[in-house]
């Protein structure tokens, strides 16, 4: 008879998905505007989709969510000089 616990080796941590930046909110390029999986919500102008498909920012600007051809999109409209 074992001794020792063993717990659940299958229990994975949280991978924190989700909006990080909403529209109206401004961002520096670089910064992580959605963490998600697969490509439910894509880059517009601006922006721009990593291999796990994560949507950051290119340029420094104001975020704005809206739709184009039927899907979610995020663009990144730049701050005035």
């Amino acid at each position: 008879m074992g001794r020792k616990k063993q717990g659940n080796g299958r229990d994975s941590n949280p991978k924190y998905l989700e909006t990080k930046v909403y529209g109206g909110e401004s961002v520096t390029a670089g910064s992580i505007i959605v963490r998600q999986r697969g490509s439910r919500i894509k880059p517009g102008r601006g922006a721009d989709i990593g291999r796990d498909y994560t949507v950051y920012s290119l340029i420094d600007g104001t975020v704005e969510f809206g739709e184009s051809k039927g899907s979610k999109v995020v663009n990144i409209v730049p701050m005035p000089k």
